[in-house]
């Protein structure tokens, strides 16, 4: 039995979704210990209260967003520099914990402080996320504009973490990986257990997941619809008609997912990716200026399991054509290509010691 560390980013619910699921996979053969900031800590400390399982908040790099949804760049900028004058310290703190619990692993979904702890232990560490696809892939297909920012978020991407001995990049499109990219597993996405069990059937009604940001813009189109929609990410509050607002809950959530005709959602990999692995086509509106979820979208479209609009440009009229098409995406989407778990097992425990 191996003792293996996670430590993933805390923007969103995604990365915590991704180390849940591995976790879960390892836990029957092997000692887990989380590391976690921000959304992903709120998730993952009371998923494994009472477990063997710690769960340690750690601070991270969080995203800021103006109330019309635009990446706040001054006070994102604010916010990162005070992180890095704090990285030190938390590397540190960090290193104190893994010379304690002398792990054979360390595995991190875009977190910078742990890899930098564990080389200083000379732990080995593996990096399963989907940023990493900026690195790895080849993405001379995309159009000119998002090339470009593609590159230039490669950049901030390299300088998260390296030295890894090797690279698992999960997401629901495959692109060509690069000759350079060696070391490097490209896999579907990793799904939890309630995922792989989660019902698959069409009860007529649509399944949304909106950041708070974005109500006030897509709920119109929504409405228009007059479909039954069952809304997550806004909070619990009366229902509008054929809008139906949940409260975040993730059998409540699942079970609306694999029964729903198809997800709108804003254009998260992961959440894609489980999508499509419950066989449901998606409308994803990408959040403004978050030009990862814009080439997530761009792929979703051209894989054509899919389509997607400017958060401005969503409507009834574009929603509605979307919905008359969905037999046309169904017929796309081959559910098992989306399932990264062996794969990713495969890469992590490959790297433990002989017998662990």
């Amino acid at each position: 039995m191996a003792t293996i560390c996670f430590s993933m980013s805390g923007e969103g619910r995604g990365h915590a979704t991704r180390v849940r699921a591995l976790a879960d996979l390892l836990r029957p053969r092997h000692r887990i210990r989380l590391y976690a900031p921000g959304d992903a800590y709120e998730l993952l400390a009371p998923a494994y209260e009472g477990t063997d399982v710690p769960v340690h908040r750690i601070p991270c790099m969080m995203f800021h967003y103006t109330p019309s949804g635009k990446l706040d760049i001054p006070r994102t900028g604010w916010q990162g520099a005070k992180y890095i004058c704090r990285l030190p310290g938390l590397v540190r703190k960090l290193e104190r914990h893994l010379r304690r619990a002398a792990p054979d692993l360390a595995v991190v979904d875009f977190e910078p402080a742990l890899p930098r702890a564990a080389r200083r232990c000379g732990v080995p560490y593996v990096s399963v996320d989907h940023q990493h696809f900026l690195v790895a892939n080849d993405l001379s297909e995309l159009p000119g504009w998002l090339r470009r920012r593609a590159a230039l978020i490669s950049v901030v991407v390299r300088l998260y973490h390296r030295g890894m001995a090797k690279t698992v990049v999960s997401s629901f499109y495959s692109p060509p990986l690069k000759p350079s990219a060696r070391d490097t597993v490209q896999t579907g996405v990793i799904l939890r257990p309630a995922v792989l069990s989660a019902p698959r059937d069409h009860n007529g009604h649509l399944t949304v997941y909106l950041r708070k940001f974005s109500g006030h813009r897509v709920l119109p189109a929504l409405k228009e619809l007059g479909m039954r929609c069952f809304v997550y990410g806004l909070g619990g509050q009366p229902a509008d008609g054929n809008l139906v607002y949940k409260q975040v809950s993730e059998e409540a959530f699942l079970q609306d997912l694999g029964t729903c005709e198809a997800l709108v959602c804003t254009a998260g990999n992961q959440l894609v990716g489980e999508a499509h692995y419950l066989g449901k086509p998606v409308f994803a509106i990408p959040e403004p200026a978050n030009h990862e979820q814009y080439i997530n979208a761009w792929f979703l479209a051209r894989e054509g399991t899919g389509e997607w609009a400017e958060m401005d440009e969503v409507s009834g009229r574009r929603l509605g054509g979307f919905l008359e098409r969905l037999d046309d995406y169904r017929g796309r989407i081959d559910p098992d290509r989306y399932n990264g778990n062996s794969l990713a097992l495969s890469a992590i425990e490959e790297l433990l010691p002989p017998g662990r």
